[in-house]
């Protein structure tokens, strides 16, 4: 095996764990948005956990985080929660660094 196929493995096998490391992060900063946004309808520890994994399930439907955004922002107003984008981005960045920081804390 030559020095330039070692290279191009290690290349790919970065690629790879990188990739899953952000998927890793997504969905734990998913899981934790869903859990503020449970907090702030009220819910049950029970109903705040199923809400927390409809979350994660809502950023499977396209690409991006505004699958995410508009999920947030409709249950929270149907909940009667006084809520607006800008607070559901801020703390979708918030909750991206505490994954973050809780992944590569674990790694």
């Amino acid at each position: 095996m030559t020095m330039f196929e070692d290279r191009e493995r290690a290349e790919e096998a970065k690629f790879a764990h990188d990739e899953e490391m952000l998927f890793r992060i997504h969905a734990r900063r998913n899981r934790l948005l869903g859990a503020w946004a449970a907090e702030r309808m009220g819910l049950s520890s029970a109903e705040a956990d199923a809400y927390a994994k409809s979350v994660v399930q809502a950023d499977f439907e396209e690409t991006g985080d505004e699958d995410v955004v508009r999920k947030l922002l409709g249950d929270l107003v149907s909940a009667g929660v006084d809520a607006e984008e800008g607070e559901i981005r801020a703390a979708l960045e918030a909750k991206q660094i505490e994954a973050r920081r809780a992944l590569l804390g674990e790694a």
